[in-house]
C-alpha cells in the first residue's frame, strides 16, 4: 500500500513539476538557426493537439488494461449503459402481506443518451480548446508564478458559471475561501516590482518581434480572467455529466480529449486569418504548416513540446490511480502542495524574483485553497469541492458523486416498492 502510495505521489510530482517547466520554457522565444535571433513559438492549437492525442492514447490503453472481462467494448468505453442489477421481486420482500408474490417486469433506463453525452463532451471540448490558448498567450506578459496563483483561484468562476449555468449554491464556507483566494492575488499583483514586471515585458514584446504593451500587466490578467471564465465553464459541464451520465473519469478524459484532437486538428489545417491569441501566425498561414516550419529552424522547441505532451497524459494517470486507491482527500493534499512546489521551482529555475509582498499573496492563496482542503477533512464539504482546486482533467473525484446518486436512486426505489 505504501509503495503504491509513494509511486502516485512520485508520480504526480514529477509528470506536473516537469509540464509546468515545459510549458513556460514554450512561452518565451527559442533560437533560429537560420536566420539569427530569437522567435516565439506561436502555435498553441498544435500544442493542444499533441497533448490531446497522447492523453487520449493514455486513456484509452488504461480503460483497456482496467476493462472488466464481463464488460463489452462499448460499455467499457461509456458509450453503453452499465448493465442493471436483477430487480428483486416483491413478493420476496413483503409477499406475507399482500398475499402473493408479484414479479414486475424490470423496466428500461431511459436516463443514459449517447447523443447527449458526446454533445456534453463536445462541449467540454470546446471550452477547453478556446482556454488554452489564452492561458498561453498570458504567459507574454506576467510571470509564471503569476501563473499559478491565478489557476488557483479557479473556484471563483467555477462558482460563478456553476450558479449562471446550473443555478447550483454553495456552502458559505467557499465565499470565505474565494474572499481570501481573491485578496491574495490582488495582494501578489500588486506588490510586485514594477521593474521585474517591465523587464518580463519587455521580453516578451521583442519575442514577438513586437514593442512592449505600456499596459502589459493588465493585457496578462485580462487573458488569464478569460481562461478562468472558459475553464470554469468546462469544470460545470463536466459537473453536469457526472450528474446526469453514468462515467468515470478515465471515459470522460477520453472522449474530451478525442473531441479536443479533432478539433484542434481540424483548425490547424485550415488558412485561418490573423486572430489575436488562437491563431497569432501570419493571415493565411495554417497552424500545421506554421508549426512544422518553426521546428525546422527551431530545432530546440522539440524537447520542451514533447515533454508538454508527454507529461501531461501520464500525469492525469497517476491523477487517477491515486484517487481510486487513496480518496479524494489525499489527492486534494498532493495538489495542493504541487502547486506550492510549482511556483517554487519556476523561481529557482528561471530566475524568478518576488517581493515580500508577493510571497505573502502567496501564502493569503494558499491559505484560502487550506480552507477547502481543511473542511474536506472534517467531512463538511461536498464533493464538488474538488471542482477548485484540480485541473479540468481530473475530475474523475465526481466518481464520490455518482457513487451517492446511485445509492440515492437505490434508496428511491425501495421507498416506491413499499
Amino acid at each position: 500500500m505504501y509503495g503504491r502510495l509513494i509511486t502516485c505521489v512520485g508520480g504526480v510530482y514529477s509528470m506536473f513539476l516537469l509540464w509546468a517547466i515545459a510549458q513556460e520554457r514554450l512561452s518565451v522565444p527559442f533560437k533560429n538557426i537560420d536566420a539569427g535571433g530569437s522567435d516565439k513559438f506561436k502555435s498553441p492549437l498544435f500544442m493542444g493537439t499533441c497533448q490531446s492525442a497522447l492523453s487520449a492514447l493514455s486513456a484509452f490503453i488504461y480503460i483497456l488494461l482496467r476493462r472488466k472481462s464481463s464488460a463489452s467494448l462499448s460499455e467499457s468505453l461509456g458509450l453503453a449503459p452499465p448493465p442493471t442489477p436483477p430487480a428483486v421481486a416483491n413478493g420476496n420482500a413483503n409477499g406475507s402481506a399482500n398475499g402473493s408474490a408479484k414479479h414486475d417486469p424490470v423496466k428500461p433506463s431511459t436516463r443514459f443518451s449517447k447523443r447527449s453525452l458526446l454533445l456534453r463532451y463536445l462541449q467540454c471540448s470546446v471550452f477547453i480548446t478556446s482556454a488554452a490558448p489564452f492561458g498561453f498567450a498570458a504567459l507574454s506578459y506576467i510571470s509564471y508564478p503569476a501563473m499559478v496563483l491565478g489557476k488557483s483561484c479557479k473556484l471563483v468562476p467555477v462558482m460563478i458559471m456553476n450558479v449562471l449555468l446550473y443555478r447550483r449554491k454553495f456552502a458559505p464556507h467557499k465565499y470565505v475561501v474565494v474572499l481570501m483566494v481573491t485578496a491574495g492575488i490582488t495582494i501578489f499583483m500588486g506588490l510586485g516590482d514594477s521593474k521585474a514586471q517591465a523587464k518580463h515585458a519587455a521580453k516578451a514584446g521583442a519575442g514577438n518581434g513586437q514593442a512592449a504593451a505600456p499596459y502589459a500587466n493588465v493585457i496578462g490578467i485580462a487573458y488569464l480572467l478569460i481562461n478562468l471564465l472558459l475553464d470554469g465553464a468546462t469544470n460545470s459541464t463536466q459537473d453536469e455529466i457526472f450528474t446526469r451520465h453514468r462515467v468515470t473519469g478515465q471515459q470522460m478524459m477520453l472522449w474530451i480529449n478525442i473531441f479536443c484532437t479533432l478539433i484542434t486538428s481540424v483548425l490547424a489545417v485550415l488558412p485561418l486569418p490573423y486572430i489575436p491569441v488562437i491563431h497569432p501566425g501570419a493571415a493565411g498561414q495554417t497552424e500545421l504548416g506554421g508549426a512544422l516550419a518553426f521546428i525546422r529552424s527551431h530545432p530546440d522547441v522539440v524537447v520542451p513540446l514533447a515533454q508538454f505532451a508527454f507529461t501531461g497524459a501520464l500525469g492525469q494517470l497517476f491523477i487517477f490511480e491515486t484517487l481510486q486507491h487513496f480518496g479524494s482527500l489525499t489527492l486534494v493534499t498532493i495538489t495542493l502542495t504541487r502547486k506550492l512546489f510549482t511556483m517554487l521551482l519556476s523561481v529557482v529555475v528561471y530566475g524568478h524574483q518576488l517581493t515580500p509582498g508577493q510571497w505573502l499573496g502567496a501564502g493569503v492563496v494558499f491559505a484560502g485553497i487550506s480552507v477547502e482542503a481543511f473542511v474536506k477533512r472534517k467531512g463538511t464539504s461536498s464533493p464538488e469541492s474538488l471542482y477548485f482546486i484540480l485541473p479540468y482533467k481530473t475530475k474523475n473525484r465526481n466518481l464520490d458523486v455518482h457513487a451517492k446518486r446511485v445509492i440515492q436512486e437505490k434508496e428511491k426505489a425501495k421507498i416506491k416498492s413499499l
